[in-house]
């Protein structure tokens, strides 16, 4: 097992530096990763195999992002997802084949925050990840927008990242959470798709592009296991709309 830490030294030590871990196979990609990310102004750690990869993950440090591969040899990135998501909320970027639909789709339903295609640029790559350190940012200290919301028997707390509905807790992934947030922001009213790529994922929709879809589909799943009531509405070809109280 090969195992890298790369700090950036250009930074303060009393800087807290945001914590990532990789879980790659591919040697060569992750030496690069490693040191690009960590010249970047993050701190990283590299695990070359998913049961590592995984330990480190629920019973190493405290990440604040993974960056996890899906073809693996042993146990692939979906199983380390599967498994990682039934204690550990931690958003995870995944690293999936070029054109390879069904990665992708499995990857956002079991509980990835985002997906990125091989072979992929690197500044994009950071791109994205500073999208979901924004998204974190503002879900935990509100950014802007720093008010409890109460809708429909929803309860959100941007400050402590508590989700509820009808009083029973939910535990959301963070791109679950800043997408609920948003419909409850604008209740009653339909957000597009492309609003919420825009303001949730940090990039625009593409075409043909279904995460949005799965992440609101995860929702409502969430959401079923409480109630039965229907409290996101479809806007067909447009969007969707939380229905108001």
């Amino acid at each position: 097992m090969n195992q890298v830490i790369v700090e950036s030294k250009t930074m303060d030590s009393e800087i807290h530096l945001q914590s990532i871990l990789i879980i790659d196979d591919d040697t060569e990609l992750t030496d690069m990763l490693a040191t690009y990310l960590g010249t970047s102004g993050y701190k990283v750690k590299v695990c070359n195999d998913g049961q590592s990869g995984l330990a480190e993950a629920t019973s190493g440090g405290h990440y604040d992002l993974i960056l996890l591969d899906v073809m693996m040899p042993m146990m692939d990135g979906f199983d380390v997802l599967k498994k990682l998501r039934v204690s550990h909320a931690t958003p995870v970027l995944m690293l999936t084949a070029r054109g390879d639909d069904y990665d992708r789709i499995l990857g956002l339903e079991l509980g990835a925050d985002d997906y990125l295609p091989k072979p992929f640029n690197h500044r994009e790559l950071v791109a994205r990840i500073k999208a979901i350190f924004r998204r974190l940012a503002l879900n935990s200290n509100g950014g802007t927008i720093e008010q409890d919301l109460l809708v429909n028997d929803i309860f959100l707390s941007p400050s402590s990242q508590l989700a509820k509905i009808e009083n029973t807790e939910m535990a959301l992934t963070s791109t679950e959470f800043s997408t609920l947030r948003l419909l409850m922001l604008n209740a009653g009213n339909r957000v597009t798709k492309e609003e919420i790529s825009l303001k949730v994922l940090g990039k625009p929709l593409q075409a043909f592009d279904r995460s949005i879809d799965m992440h609101v589909s995860n929702l409502r799943k969430k959401m079923a296991k409480v109630t039965a009531q229907e409290k996101i509405k479809t806007i067909r070809g447009v969007g969707y709309m939380l229905m108001p109280n």
